[in-house]
């Protein structure tokens, strides 16, 4: 069975066995609900057709469902498991979606390494801002993630197979930890439409598996554009060209202080084939983060990415780069967090479609508190301020330049 027939019949089997009982030894449940309040000076959001940074803008509304999830783990076999993320916001073209469905292999170790496989639909493992054991794919410090997390939430979800192995340093008397992983994926062949079209952004909106998103009006893509066989509205998770794209990636830690993170990841696009509305992009980048415990319970988190993206013949041809630091730290009750990001995309010379102008910079700086109420419940407040400059927003009749700031209050919920 080849990788896309394998792929096609990925969500109902695994919705089969989430909904029957009679297959899971233990089924667990948790929940997360995140309420929000805030104001914005923003004009033009993403999430309403514009060229904007941040979720919310100066129309969003005061009150909002931030993000809802239901996780749903089960044990099929001793060593094979399953698991399921259901998700729902109030900006999505339909209020429920499966946000990570897929089976993994854990089998008992018998030697100092462990070994794991996942086979289904997953994000791949860049994100340093959450926890993996969370309810959701979403940051824990602050209520926005960083502009990589960002982009990586909304625009991929590894749809395939993926095999790591993790060697313990404490099983053979060492402090240090190293480990491989590897995949093999399809179905996410749209990956950097959003990149090129909408730019990066600031938020943590995690897109869902079926749902549909809509990009601003540009010209290159109306019907009397460059483009015109190019949907205005995008669906992340399509196969188009029939090939395997993969990622690779290594980490190393020493005790309990240090860790890094590397990853290549290629989607392999054919990037001059367009099928019901949708072009297959060639998205490719190289990824690095960086995880620093020095003590006193001080956290920095690091995080950069640099790559490209082909679309047409040439029709886009971007390169990218972005970054970000975090600072944490306990503060009274709770933890004081800042983090600072700075991102870029920059269409190169063959490109030939220079009424379609898709270069941008910007940086942005996110102060937040967040402190526990009880075991269930939290509290996260967000102080954002967004510079860019992206030259498209001329064609919809925005300013190129734009500040967006926000103050945002999130009450999470969690069972």
């Amino acid at each position: 069975m080849s990788i896309h027939v394998a792929i096609r019949f990925i969500r109902p089997l695994l919705c089969a066995f989430l909904a029957s009982g009679g297959y899971l030894h233990a089924v667990e449940l948790r929940g997360l609900i995140d309420l929000r309040v805030g104001t914005s000076d923003a004009a033009g959001s993403f999430t309403r057709d514009g060229l904007g940074k941040t979720r919310t803008d100066g129309e969003s509304g005061n009150l909002r469902l931030g993000q809802a999830f239901l996780r749903v783990d089960g044990e099929l076999l001793d060593s094979v498991s399953a698991m399921m993320v259901v998700s729902a916001n109030d900006d999505r073209r339909g209020l429920l979606d499966i946000n990570e469905a897929w089976l993994g292999w854990n089998p008992v170790p018998r030697s100092p390494w462990k070994i794991r496989a996942k086979f289904g639909a997953f994000f791949p493992t860049t994100n340093l801002e959450i926890d993996y054991d969370s309810v959701g794919w979403t940051p824990v410090r602050t209520i926005s993630s960083s502009a990589i997390n960002s982009w990586i939430g909304e625009e991929f979800r590894t749809q395939g197979i993926e095999f790591s192995m993790t060697r313990k340093g404490n099983l053979v008397d060492s402090s240090h930890d190293f480990g491989f992983s590897a995949a093999m994926f399809g179905r996410n062949d749209p990956a950097g439409s959003l990149l090129a079209w909408r730019g990066w952004s600031i938020s943590d909106r995690i897109s869902g598996i079926t749902e549909s998103i809509r990009l601003a009006d540009l010209p290159v893509y109306r019907p009397s554009g460059a483009l015109p066989l190019q949907n205005r509205s995008l669906r992340i998770a399509r196969e188009i060209d029939h090939r395997v794209g993969y990622y690779a990636g290594a980490h190393y830690a020493h005790e309990s202080w240090l860790r890094v993170d590397a990853m290549h990841y290629d989607n392999r696009g054919d990037p001059r084939v367009v099928k019901n509305g949708q072009y297959s992009w060639n998205t490719r980048f190289d990824h690095l983060g960086l995880r620093l415990l020095p003590g006193d319970d001080w956290t920095w988190l690091i995080q950069a990415m640099r790559g490209e993206t082909t679309m047409g013949d040439n029709a886009v041809r971007l390169r990218y780069d972005a970054w970000y630091a975090l600072l944490s730290h306990p503060l009274g009750v709770g933890n004081l967090t800042l983090r600072a990001d700075r991102f870029r995309a920059q269409e190169l010379v063959t490109d030939t479609l220079p009424s379609d102008p898709n270069s941008e910079h910007g940086r942005a700086l996110a102060l937040a508190y967040a402190w526990p109420i009880n075991s269930n419940l939290s509290m996260v407040a967000e102080a954002l301020e967004v510079r860019s400059q992206r030259r498209a927003r001329l064609l919809i009749g925005s300013a190129p330049g734009q500040t967006e700031r926000s103050l945002t209050v999130a009450l999470r919920w969690q069972m």
